[in-house]
C-alpha cells in the first residue's frame, strides 16, 4: 500500500463538488478538510455535498481551522475570476503553512512564467518557496485540452507549421448559479451587440487563455513575437428562450468566436480558438466540427494530424463532463505535485499524469 495523501478540498461548487468526490473515492487520497463559501453548506458532511457515503469530515468556512490541519495538499476549485488577489493571498497562506496547492481558481496561471500579472506570480512563488511546496494550475481548457493534448500529439511530428486547438460548444446547458452575471455580464449572451462583455475587454482573453499558447510555444521551442486576440459576435435573428437563462431577444448576442494567436513572423502558428453558441443554428458559417461538439486539435505539418476529443459527465452532458475533467485533472496531479521541487509549476514540469490505481471492475 503506497502513501495516502491528506487533502483539503477548497470550494464545492461547479468544479469543486466533482473534485471533492474524486478525492473521497480515490484509493490514494484521504480527505481531511473541506472549505465552503455558503453558510447553507457549513456543517454538512462532505459526502453529502459530493454525493457519496458519509466521510465524517464536516464542511467549514473557517480557513484558520483548515490551516491547522496536517495536510499534504489543498485542492482549490473556488472561482477566482475577478478576485485573483484574494485567492492568491489564501493560497499563499496554505503554502506558507507547508501545503502544496493544485488549483483551477486562477486559470491564467497555467503558464506562470508568462502570466501578465508578475506581482501576483512572484507573490505565489515566494509563498511556495517559503513553505517548501509546489503550486500547479490546470483544468480542461485552459488546461489538458490546450496544453498536454496538443503537445503530446506534436511528439510524432517530423515537422509542423501550425497548431490549432478549437473548442466548439453549445452553452445552453452551461447555466451556472450566477447565470445573469456569468452568461450576460461576462460572456455577453443576450446583451446588445454594442455591449462590451467583460471577457472581451482588451487583454482579458490573453490574461485567461494566453497561458496555453505561451506554454505550447515554450514546450515546442518556439519564440513568439506577440500574442493577438481576435473576436467575433453573432446577433440573434429571432427571439428564443434558453432554459434557466431566459429570453434571448432579436439582435442581441447569441454566439461568439474568439482566437488567441501566438504570432511568429507575422503569422499565427499556435492558435487557441473558441466557437460558443446557444443553439446549433447560431452562426451557421462558423465551424461546426466534423464530429460535433468537443475539442479539436489540428497539426499542419508532416504528417498533418487531427484529433477529436469529447467528454460527457454522469448525466450525459458535455458541460458536466468538462467540469468533471477539470476536477479530476487536479486530483490526479496531487502525487506528482507533492513530489515536485518547490515553486510554481506548469504541465511542462510534471511527468505523465495517468489514472493510476483508478481501475474499477
Amino acid at each position: 500500500m503506497g502513501k495516502k495523501y491528506r487533502v483539503i478540498q477548497f470550494g464545492t461548487g461547479f468544479v469543486g463538488h466533482f473534485s471533492l468526490r474524486a478525492i473521497i473515492e480515490h484509493p490514494d487520497m484521504e480527505l481531511v478538510g473541506c472549505w465552503v463559501h455558503s453558510d447553507e453548506k457549513v456543517g454538512l458532511d462532505a459526502g453529502a455535498i459530493a454525493g457519496t457515503e458519509k466521510t465524517g469530515i464536516l464542511a467549514t468556512s473557517d480557513i484558520d481551522a483548515l490551516l491547522a490541519l496536517d495536510a499534504d495538499c489543498l485542492c482549490s476549485a473556488a472561482g477566482g475570476d475577478g478576485r485573483e488577489e484574494w485567492m492568491a493571498a489564501v493560497h499563499g497562506r496554505f503554502m506558507e503553512s507547508g501545503m502544496n496547492v493544485v488549483s483551477s481558481s486562477i486559470v491564467g496561471m497555467v503558464d506562470p512564467e508568462a502570466h501578465p500579472d508578475r506581482a501576483l506570480t512572484e507573490q505565489l512563488d515566494a509563498a511556495a518557496r517559503k513553505g517548501g511546496v509546489s503550486y500547479f494550475t490546470s483544468g480542461v481548457e485552459p488546461g489538458f485540452m490546450s496544453d498536454t493534448l496538443p503537445l503530446t500529439i506534436s511528439g510524432v511530428s517530423q515537422y509542423w507549421r501550425s497548431i490549432r486547438v478549437r473548442e466548439i460548444l453549445d452553452y445552453s446547458t452551461y447555466i451556472p448559479n450566477e447565470a445573469e452575471k456569468i452568461m450576460g455580464d461576462i460572456l455577453g449572451f443576450g446583451r446588445p451587440m454594442d455591449y462590451q462583455p467583460i471577457l472581451f475587454t482588451p487583454g482579458r482573453l490573453s490574461y485567461v487563455w494566453g497561458g496555453p499558447v505561451t506554454l505550447m510555444a515554450r514546450g515546442l521551442g518556439v519564440e513568439l513575437d506577440e500574442v493577438r486576440e481576435v473576436v467575433e459576435r453573432w446577433p440573434a435573428t429571432e427571439r428564443f428562450e434558453v432554459p434557466r437563462l431566459g429570453a434571448i431577444e432579436t439582435g442581441t448576442c447569441e454566439a461568439y468566436r474568439f482566437e488567441v494567436q501566438g504570432i511568429v513572423g507575422g503569422e499565427p502558428v499556435i492558435v487557441l480558438e473558441h466557437v460558443t453558441r446557444l443553439r446549433p443554428e447560431s452562426a451557421p458559417g462558423w465551424p461546426q466540427g466534423e464530429f460535433g461538439q468537443g475539442y479539436y486539435v489540428s497539426v499542419d505539418g508532416d504528417p498533418s494530424m487531427s484529433c477529436y476529443m469529447t467528454c460527457k459527465g454522469p448525466d450525459g452532458d458535455h458541460h458536466s463532463g468538462g467540469i468533471l475533467v477539470t476536477g479530476t485533472r487536479l486530483v490526479n496531479a496531487i502525487p506528482a505535485v507533492c513530489a515536485a521541487p518547490p515553486g510554481l509549476l506548469s504541465a511542462l514540469d510534471l511527468p505523465l499524469l495517468t489514472g493510476r490505481n483508478l481501475h474499477r471492475p
